[in-house]
């Protein structure tokens, strides 16, 4: 694909114009599928600045977050999610990057700044010198083949080079995860031809890679967490957390569970919709019973990060099972087993939640918390 060398030639680019040597921008790491930056602030502190590079780029811009929570390095990085055009190209992100992250931290600019400017059109213009070609060799198809050319390609499910590469990475993915993502690809595929799509063409690439990502990660291979797709779904994810921190009274909790009842998980179910990156997850607790942790009535989490005013785009699914676990642990959250106190009041009785309670419960919330603030929890929260 056109657009894929042109995004490698991008990458070549940024890679000698700001090599790990620079002394205010360094590029860390760099892949079609995904970028580490540091940016070096005043007294030499270092910030590391990461991007996801979508299957919709560049008719998407890159997912962009730090690690640091200044005021800072944030603002210059929310900045990327609103660009268009050909400000979604990874040369000119990072060229916005750097600029106003110079001018947050009161430093001049790098004139190599104008270097990834003039990089670009010569890039761009390579890759539309191809377009002909391709036609051409289209022309020369079947109607059949044409159409389902294209479903492939509107939906980003075609076996691009960035789905070649990480089968390439097969030593970093089991099996049967290969085998997952390689259905739900077909049956992507098969819902388009038949014209029973679900969701949008951007929820679905961004998930994809997400899951993709998970697969690959150490806190997943590890077994910190389980991911399982609700009938197939990418848009119902049920989660098992498996470990806290282990100097907890919610991880002595995990223990009795698995003596008591056969289950060393506490079970989180995430509903997506289509508009996916840029609203959250609905994230609830649907088993064990939860008392404190910030775990609501019904099972939803007050967490602001759950709402449209506290979540960002660039957050990813793992960061948000993370930060669950660790809110959880913070909230003191305990285990409630049957016949211990206020085990049956949330539930009846049954040892799990539902949907509609933890969706009524959360509806409240949020009311609750646009009219005062975040700064005081309810008291049922913990």
């Amino acid at each position: 694909m056109a657009c894929l060398n042109t995004l490698k030639q991008e990458i070549k680019t940024l890679e000698s114009v700001f090599p790990k040597s620079h002394e205010r921008f360094q590029i860390m790491s760099a892949s079609v599928d995904e970028l580490s930056c540091r940016f070096v602030g005043k007294n030499g502190k270092k910030y590391e600045i990461h991007a996801n590079i979508t299957e919709t780029y560049p008719s998407t811009p890159p997912v962009w977050f730090a690690e640091s929570e200044e005021t800072s390095v944030t603002n210059a990085v929310q900045i990327l999610s609103n660009t268009t055009g050909r400000d979604n190209h990874v040369l000119n992100q990072v060229g916005i990057l750097l600029k106003e992250l110079c001018r947050l931290h009161s430093l001049p600019e790098p004139p190599d700044v104008e270097r990834l400017r003039t990089a670009l059109d010569p890039l761009r213009l390579g890759a539309a010198a191809s377009v002909p070609q391709r036609m051409e060799a289209e022309d020369t198809e079947d109607l059949d083949d044409d159409e389902e050319s294209e479903a492939e390609e509107d939906l980003h499910l075609d076996m691009d080079e960035g789905e070649a590469n990480a089968k390439s990475k097969g030593e970093e993915m089991a099996i049967e995860h290969l085998a997952t993502l390689e259905r739900l690809r077909q049956n992507q595929r098969q819902d388009y031809l038949k014209g029973s799509v679900s969701g949008s063409v951007q929820a679905t690439d961004r998930l994809m890679k997400e899951l993709r990502d998970i697969y690959r990660s150490d806190s997943f291979k590890k077994g910190m967490y389980s991911i399982e797709l609700v009938n197939d779904s990418l848009y119902e994810w049920n989660i098992k957390l498996m470990c806290v921190d282990p100097d907890s009274p919610l991880h002595n909790d995990l223990v009795l569970l698995k003596e008591k009842e056969g289950k060393d998980s506490i079970l989180l179910n995430m509903l997506f919709k289509e508009s996916y990156p840029f609203e959250p997850p609905f994230v609830r607790v649907v088993h064990p019973i939860i008392s404190g942790g910030y775990v609501l009535l019904g099972g939803a989490i007050c967490m602001e990060l759950l709402t449209k005013q506290g979540w960002s785009s660039a957050y990813t699914v793992e960061a948000l099972i993370m930060q669950i676990s660790a809110t959880l642990v913070k909230g003191k959250a305990r285990i409630q087993f049957p016949g211990s106190t206020g085990s049956g009041k949330v539930c009846g009785g049954q040892g799990q939640y539902s949907l509609a309670r933890a969706q009524q419960s959360f509806k409240s919330l949020v009311q609750i918390h646009e009219k005062n603030g975040w700064f005081t929890p309810p008291k049922e929260d913990g």
